[in-house]
C-alpha cells in the first residue's frame, strides 16, 4: 500500500481520524466486550453498510488496533477482536463517548441558545 504525502507529514493525524471516525469509534467500543464475527458486528453497530464496515476494519487492522482471525473451516469464519493497542485506544474513545452521553443535555441547551440567537439575528 502506497504511503500518501499527508501520511508522511502527519501520521498521527491519520490514526486520530481512523480512531475517531464515525464507524471507527463504534467498532472500537463494540469490540471491547468480546470478539465478533463480521455479521454480528454489523448488526451490533447498526446502519453501517457492508462496504464501510469492511473499510473501517481494514483500516483499523492496518493501524494495529484490530486483529482479524480467519479460521480455515467451512463455511469460512472470521473473528475480529482488539489488539492490546486497540484496547488502549478503545478505552480512551469510550471515555469520550461516555462524556458525550453524560453532557448531552448541556450540549442541547447550547444548541438551542445558538439557534435562538441565529433566528433573532435573521429577523432583526
Amino acid at each position: 500500500m502506497a504511503v500518501s504525502t499527508s501520511e508522511q507529514l502527519c501520521p498521527y493525524r491519520l490514526v486520530l481520524e481512523h480512531v475517531t471516525s464515525r464507524w471507527g469509534v463504534l467498532v472500537l467500543i463494540e469490540l471491547m466486550d468480546r470478539p465478533y464475527r463480521f455479521g454480528e458486528l454489523r448488526r451490533a453497530i447498526g446502519r453501517v453498510s457492508e462496504k464501510m464496515l469492511i473499510q473501517t476494519l481494514q483500516t483499523l487492522e492496518r493501524d494495529g488496533l484490530v486483529h482479524r482471525d480467519a479460521k480455515p473451516v467451512i463455511p469460512p469464519r472470521v473473528d475480529y477482536s482488539l489488539t492490546e493497542l486497540g484496547r488502549e485506544a478503545a478505552e480512551r474513545v469510550r471515555g469520550l463517548a461516555l462524556w458525550t452521553h453524560e453532557r448531552m443535555d448541556a450540549v442541547q441547551e447550547a444548541r438551542d441558545a445558538y439557534d435562538r440567537a441565529k433566528a433573532q439575528d435573521g429577523v432583526g
